[in-house]
């Protein structure tokens, strides 16, 4: 056999070279070594940042912390000539004026309203934030739709003088006078005008008759609400009458004797719900003392214009998404006609429309308060932006989805709520809190239209002769910009936390 395929053992006669110690990569040194300083480039922008975190920070630090003043009673404590070196932040000006930027100008014997409100809004928010604790469904009911009319009785105060029905027909009621109105005001045009007179005579009549057709078609019902007024106890009689015929209405909607039974004891429990609510507010007698919503300022105000526009535009911009993306021209032409028209303007133009304009197109009769006025015109405005940014994630969704559904017999409705719409608005998660976080900066332009938010409070405060200081303007914006800060960047972990809870199915 030959030795070509026969191994031969083989052995160095030389040591091989020692090796570097490996890189560390772990640790302090390891991380700097790794992110900080690996390559030329990094090195630049580390030094650089060095220094503007020097040049920003440092004296950030120093005013508001080394250089501060912590105790005083007025000007004189925060002025460098008595207290002898350089003054930095004086935070006696921010302890003595705490309650106005909370409260604004609230008045202090009702302030456990303000209080209890912001409790019971931790209490039913916090369950809904964290993932783990149960009952979501009757948590988020009772956060969407019980806490803001609690709250609104709580912070306003007043009575309840009708429920559903009177309400109901008293809104219809002045709708109708307003189309009967406009009818009148084209037929007295008409009578004074040559060329187009006839047809607007022709329209005002026709108005007008739509107009009575509408009042023949509400008289039972104004009927019903003129009995329940004429009755003692109009409240309590509004509200049984108004469950009687929702429970009625959403018994036969259910299926009737054999599958509405369920919604027919949901509908009950409700009402007794709200009933309970009203005898305990004591809403059938007064209710609490009424608090004028031009007294409402500071901290509470921005939260109140920022909670309601988040959670009002959501379903505005959910809307106008799926009407922008509808096969049907008309509802397509009108989302896209709300959506550019509400984005092509700037949001004081927005407020000052919603407070000064909006009135004029309310029923007769009605009138609606300053701060509603803004809730509808900033719901309005960022409702708009919110539908591009959910049109976005609808896009995201292969049609294949919808196929699926289809082929599996699901409806349209069903198809949106638990299958395409969960998964789009998954994907515009950094999105949407995006337009959050904007749009709770913005709740200070609604000082604009005299309404005290925050930063509104503390420009009325620099007027106080008592705190007028050189550092009282920097240590009051350094306070809002805190608080601020400390809930925009809230939102930001949070929505970065439900983001990744949501997507952990796809990491690798």
């Amino acid at each position: 056999m030959s030795d070509a395929n026969t191994t031969q053992p083989f052995v160095s006669e030389k040591l091989i070279a020692e090796r570097p110690a490996p890189i560390k990569t772990t640790g302090l040194v390891g991380f700097l070594r790794t992110r900080l300083f690996n390559s030329p480039t990094n090195i630049l922008v580390t030094v650089v940042s060095a220094l503007l975190l020097w040049v920003v920070l440092v004296p950030a630090l120093k005013f508001t912390l080394v250089d501060a003043v912590w105790s005083g009673k007025d000007r004189n404590a925060c002025l460098a000539e008595n207290v002898g070196r350089t003054v930095g932040a004086c935070w006696p000006f921010v302890a003595a004026k705490f309650s106005q930027f909370i409260y604004g100008f609230y008045p202090e014997a009702e302030r456990w309203r303000v209080n209890l409100t912001f409790i019971l809004a931790v209490i039913l928010l916090l369950p809904l934030l964290i993932p783990r604790l149960p009952a979501k469904g009757p948590n988020a009911i009772l956060f969407f739709l019980a806490f803001p009319v609690v709250a609104f009785f709580l912070l306003h105060g007043g009575g309840l003088d009708g429920f559903g029905v009177s309400w109901t027909a008293g809104f219809l009621s002045g709708v109708n006078d307003s189309i009967a109105e406009g009818g009148f005001k084209l037929l007295r045009v008409a009578a004074t005008s040559a060329v187009f007179g006839p047809l607007l005579g022709e329209l005002g009549k026709l108005i007008v008759q739509i107009s009575f057709l509408i009042s023949y078609v509400l008289l039972p019902l104004t009927w019903l609400r003129d009995q329940i007024q004429a009755a003692r106890g109009t409240v309590w009689l509004d509200l049984a009458t108004t469950a009687i015929i929702v429970s009625a209405l959403l018994f036969w909607l259910g299926g009737g004797i054999r599958t509405g039974w369920r919604a027919l004891i949901t509908s009950l429990g409700i009402f007794a719900g709200i009933g309970i609510v009203i005898g305990l507010m004591g809403l059938d007698h007064g209710g609490l003392p009424v608090v004028d919503t031009r007294l409402w300022g500071g901290l509470l105000v921005t939260l109140v214009v920022s909670v309601t526009g988040i959670v009002a535009s959501m379903p505005v911009g959910i809307a106008l998404a799926l009407g922008r993306r509808s096969t049907i021209p008309l509802i397509r032409i009108f989302s896209i006609a709300f959506i550019e028209f509400w984005r092509g303007v700037p949001l004081i133009t927005v407020l000052f429309f919603a407070t000064y304009m909006l009135p004029l197109f309310v029923p007769t009769g009605f009138t609606i308060d300053g701060l509603m006025r803004a809730l509808i015109g900033i719901a309005i405005f960022a409702g708009a932006y919110q539908a591009e940014v959910i049109r976005g994630g609808l896009q995201a969704i292969p049609r294949g989805q919808g196929e699926a559904a289809s082929a599996l017999g699901l409806s349209w409705a069903k198809t949106m709520a638990l299958i395409v719409m969960p998964q789009a608005l998954r994907h515009v998660i950094p999105g949407l809190v995006n337009s959050f976080i904007a749009l709770f900066k913005d709740t200070s332009l609604v000082s604009i239209v005299a309404l005290f938010d925050l930063l509104g409070i503390l420009r009325a405060a620099f007027s106080d002769p008592t705190w007028s200081t050189p550092s009282t303007l920097f240590t009051g914006f350094a306070f809002t910009g805190i608080i601020y800060f400390v809930f925009c960047f809230g939102m930001s972990r949070y929505s970065l936390f439900v983001e990744n809870r949501l997507n952990a199915h796809r990491r690798n």
